[in-house]
Parts: C-alpha cells; structure tokens; sequence
C-alpha cells in the first residue's frame, strides 16, 4: 500500500514538473554561443512564433546576383533554442551562391521557383550535382562545400532550412579574398598566380 502511494505521488510530481516549452530571444541581450537569454513567458506573444520576411524576394543587385534573406532567432525570436533555423535564396539570371560551408548545421534546399543547379564535394572530393525543378528537395551535409546558381533565364527561388538556430557560414571565395591574409601566402597555397590573387582581392575588399 505505501509502495503505491509513494509511486503515484511520484506520478503526481512528475506530471505537474515545470517544462519550459519555448524561450523566445530576448534581442536587447547579447548573444551567447547557447543562443540568446529568454523574456518571460508573461511577455511572450503569437507574433513572436511567426515570420513574414520569407515573403518578399530579396534585393539581387550585388556581385553575386543573389540574396538570402535569413530567419534565424536574430530576425525570428520564436526559433530561439529550438535547434533549427531557415531562410530564403534569391537568385536572379546568372545569380550564385558562391561555394560555401556552414560548420554547425546540414542544410535542406526547398526549389520554389525557377530552376536551381546545386551541389556539394564530399570530404573524399567526390562531387554530386543536380539541377532541380520547383517542389524538389536536395540536402548539404554539414561541414560541407556546396554551392546554388540559377540555372535558367529567370528569376528563381528557394528557401532552405538547416538544424540548427546557428549553423555558421564561411564563403570560399570571401574566405581567401575578402581579408588581410598576405597575397603570397594565398598564391603559395591555392597555386594561383599572383596576378589573379591581386586582382581578386581587388573585386572581394581584401588587402595584403
């Protein structure tokens, strides 16, 4: 009898435990690398689990004919803490992601609109390509080099999910071009001519 007892008042406890359900981004906190600090459930509204940014096509002039509009906690509170982030690719004709990785996430490409080549390199630098159609769906590995170009005359579009509320980025091309690393380091490492360094620094901002 007083094993009983004991097990439903157990039960009881358990069932009445606090679970924090959300933690919507407190904004006016920094960052921390656990995601951002939560404001009180008694602060917290509907509109804080929705955004409508992925509506609007983003601004495609610029260098690479392309923009991605993010969703991660920073623009969307409500996804703070809970592992997953999203965001939309515009690309217009010619437009590029360039080669990129993001070392904290796999990401998920979702075709919208138009027509999208995409693909990534495996870390035994076996590569695997494919031009989608709107409604088709192709995944990124985490950790890896993957790239999108629009592979038709028109705009097209697309939105990408990744599992993680930070999945990180570092583009290739702005990775060696866009910053102070001396032009003869980066000739001596990627086995290109010191001209062509030069000048890509020139395009991407970079010095040395």
């Amino acid at each position: 009898m007083l094993r009983t007892i004991f097990l439903l008042s157990l039960l009881f406890a358990l069932s009445n435990a606090s679970v924090q359900d959300f933690c919507v981004a407190n904004l006016k906190r920094a960052e921390t690398p656990a995601g951002y600090p939560c404001i009180r459930p008694i602060h917290v509204k509907a509109t804080d689990f929705v955004f409508s940014g992925l509506g609007t096509p983003g601004n495609t002039t610029n260098i690479i004919n392309a923009a991605v509009t993010p969703a991660f906690a920073a623009q969307f509170p409500g996804l703070n803490g809970l592992g997953l982030s999203t965001a939309r690719l515009d690309l217009a004709p010619k437009g590029v992601i360039p080669m990129h990785t993001h070392p904290g996430a796999s990401e998920v490409l979702f075709v919208l609109t138009g027509s999208i080549t995409a693909g990534f390199v495996s870390s035994a630098n076996a590569v695997y390509v494919q031009t989608l159609k709107p409604g088709q769906v192709m995944v990124f590995p985490q950790g890896l080099l993957h790239f999108q170009i629009n592979a038709g005359k028109s705009s097209a579009s697309a939105v990408v999910t990744f599992n993680s509320a930070n999945p990180g980025l570092q583009i290739l091309d702005f990775a060696l071009f866009a910053n102070s690393l001396p032009a003869e380091l980066v000739v001596g490492t990627t086995f290109l001519d010191a001209t062509t360094v030069k000048k890509l620094k020139g395009v991407l901002g970079g010095t040395g």
